[in-house]
């Protein structure tokens, strides 16, 4: 269906006569049956004989072998569509086949529905920007500051010369409408034409961001990002090309308009560089460049000490040929395309698809698909009503890449044919979501939506019409409740000041029986990822400024183990890899792990899984320990024999709720009596 083509959708209201359908379906009826803004037909209730005149009407009868027929028949087949025709009526009936296809229609159609879609206003390249995975094999060191690095002041346009500006202009400060493509009016986004001798920039593509460029000196140019849309904050995420290189040239490249106070850029971060000639000669994507790094506070302007204050990243840089066409990026890009190629060959894999289906959970405010895939082990119903859900979400801020890395890396693992993969299939049905905020990774925001909001503090909301990935994730989540009931929910997110992966959790202070029990799966992937994963960076209370996360709300909802693991756009300062930038290959492996401390977390039997069983013991024994002493104070001018007995009490009741099997039993009965010595 073309993009430019009038939706029909009929709200019963009032009867409408037939005498007026003419201008209806001409479009030229005004008097409250077509909103000329949207051009949609409003028809409104009528009797079951006027609809079916209507239909009729509209929809017309197409006989066995006529175009439209044969149209519905050969060129709109799908796996997933069946079109069938009404022996009585001899309209076309389309019926839902299972598995459902990716796309509703096949891709040689160039079907708009598979091709994203952008604000109005956005300008877009026809052409595609597409990267290899491939990295170095060897941990790339962080940059070592010295303190001693250069932190030249912006000067700007006045001092300089701009040789890139694009800002998406709209007439109003919000979104109102999306196309694929973007705008149909394209503007040259360097106002010196061709006369620029020196580096060229472009930033027009999926996920791109970079809104001004003003070359200082011919080595020295001043980069500043673009704002997430229609907000004025969020410069972070940065993604675009350069091109018209020189080998051998020093430059030097300062980010002035940055808005985080604390970077891991300031620690030694590098940023990330793709040569395309290297990818030509050496098989190699991106890797980590710059050097004399620094990143720091910029001195308020005259007449602006009221405004938020901005920093500025600036480092030196060496392009590895002449004439090359590179890409810099704050970290790994993982577009909306992307993902979408990913799940296409997902589902066309032969046997991959038997286990793993794709469905629309919703589309979003500008008419991007959001997925959701779910991958279990074909079962009978009853048998799949046994099946607990485990539910995975991620890129809910489109400029965390890292998130969608460890999804893949997840989803790799759970649709591979290991055996541990097999178990897990068997044992839940994993719901996934892997892309929350398609507009904004396909505009190259940084944290929010169209909207103008971080989608990740709306989860109370109950607006379907402004948020509906939000809205439709907590639909599905408390269906599984009622279904099924849910093991485990992650969402996952990238952080830009700290090292490490590590997870937030929501600690359980309101019953004895789920006592730090929430931190028992992180220490196990702590143990399983040990030069990775952090438990020391991970934290478990819950702030009031997080009670609209998915997290936390996901929690209230009645999930225990509901976690936020993040993943540090740097690297780790753990183990063997500490001071080493995180790779692609890193984050995936770390979905992986995600999966096989899961299998190991859900397995009851302790004589399999002895490390779980140990920090259940430690955690009980912990936990109990503050029972205890709580009860030391309240107890304080109680009779001491009495005080005693209710200690001792408690200590046995606990060894004996804890108790599962006979070696559950001996351990708390230890517990107890190296208790009972300290207290009494």
């Amino acid at each position: 269906m073309p993009s430019d083509c009038p939706v029909v959708s009929f709200v019963f209201v009032k009867p409408i006569p037939m005498s007026r359908l003419s201008g209806i379906v001409a479009g030229a009826w005004v008097e409250g049956g077509i909103d000329q803004s949207h051009r949609h037909v409003v028809v409104t209730g009528m009797e079951t004989g006027v609809v079916k005149e209507l239909q009729a009407a509209l929809f017309p009868v197409c006989a066995k072998g006529s175009y439209l027929s044969s149209f519905l028949q050969n060129t709109i087949k799908t796996n997933q569509v069946e079109i069938n025709t009404d022996n009585r009526t001899l309209r076309p009936i389309a019926k839902l086949k299972e598995p459902r296809d990716l796309f509703a229609l096949p891709k040689e159609l160039d079907c708009p529905q598979q091709a994203a879609r952008w604000p109005a206003e956005c300008q877009v390249l026809e052409e595609r920007v597409k990267h290899v995975d491939t990295t170095l094999s060897t941990p790339e060191e962080y940059y070592q500051p010295t303190g001693r690095e250069v932190q030249p002041k912006p000067v700007g346009e006045e001092a300089g010369q701009v040789v890139f500006q694009y800002y998406p202009v709209s007439a109003v400060n919000y979104f109102s409408r999306s196309s694929v493509g973007g705008s149909k009016y394209f503007l040259d986004s360097c106002p010196c034409g061709d006369k620029v001798d020196g580096l060229r920039f472009e930033s027009r593509f999926e996920s791109g961001n970079l809104a001004k460029v003003v070359k200082i000196t011919d080595n020295y140019y001043e980069l500043y990002l673009r704002t997430d849309m229609y907000t004025n904050r969020h410069m972070q995420w940065y993604y675009f090309r350069v091109e018209n290189t020189k080998r051998h040239v020093l430059y030097r490249f300062s980010f002035v308009n940055m808005c985080k106070a604390e970077s891991l850029y300031s620690v030694g971060m590098r940023p990330l560089l793709y040569s395309s000639k290297d990818v030509q000669l050496n098989g190699i994507g991106w890797r980590r460049c710059g050097g004399n790094i620094a990143y720091y506070r910029n001195d308020a302007l005259p007449g602006e000490e009221d405004q938020l204050p901005s920093y500025t990243l600036t480092f030196n840089i060496e392009f590895p040929h002449d004439n090359d066409q590179v890409y810099l990026a704050h970290c790994y890009p993982y577009t909306y395309t992307d993902l979408q190629d990913y799940l296409g060959q997902l589902q066309n894999h032969p046997v991959k698809s038997t286990y793993s289906k794709l469905r629309l959970l919703c589309r979003s405010l500008a008419g991007n698909n959001v997925y959701y895939l779910t991958v279990t082990a074909p079962s009978l119903q009853d048998e799949a009503k046994k099946k607990k859900a485990i539910v995975v979400t991620a890129r809910v801020h489109p400029g965390e890449t890292p998130a969608s890395w460890m999804m893949k890396g997840f989803m790799d693992f759970l649709t591979g044919d290991s055996l541990q993969a097999r178990e897990l299939r068997d044992k839940f049905i994993f719901k996934l979501v892997p892309m929350l905020n398609p507009d904004g990774v396909i505009v190259g925001n940084n944290r929010c939506s169209l909207t103008g909001r971080d989608l990740n503090r709306q989860y109370r909301t109950v607006i379907r019409e402004t948020y509906p990935p939000v809205w439709h994730t907590k639909l599905m989540i408390r269906r599984l409740m009622e279904e099924c009931g849910i093991e485990m929910y992650c969402d996952l997110h990238a952080h830009s000041r700290k090292h490490n992966i590590f997870i937030y959790g929501c600690e359980t202070r309101r019953s004895l029986d789920r006592r730090l029990q929430e931190q028992v799966f992180p220490l196990m992937l702590h143990k399983n990822a040990a030069d990775k994963f952090s438990f020391e960076n991970c934290k478990f209370r819950i702030q009031r400024c997080k009670e609209g996360t998915g997290r936390v709300v996901v929690w209230m909802m009645g999930v225990a183990n509901s976690y936020t693991m993040e993943a540090s756009f740097g690297g780790s300062d753990v183990g063997g890899r500490a001071g080493t930038h995180f790779t692609i290959q890193d984050y995936e492996q770390m979905g992986r792990h995600f999966c096989e401390t899961l299998l190991d977390f859900c397995d009851e039997d302790p004589s399999k899984n002895p490390d779980k069983f140990f920090i259940l013991v430690r955690m009980s024994i912990a936990s109990f320990d503050e029972l205890l002493q709580c009860m030391k104070e309240k107890l304080t001018g109680v009779d001491t024999t009495m005080r005693d007995s209710i200690l001792i009490l408690a200590l046995s009741l606990k060894a004996q709720h804890t108790s599962q099997n006979t070696m559950q039993k001996r351990l708390a009965a230890l517990t107890v009596a190296s208790r009972v010595k300290t207290f009494i």
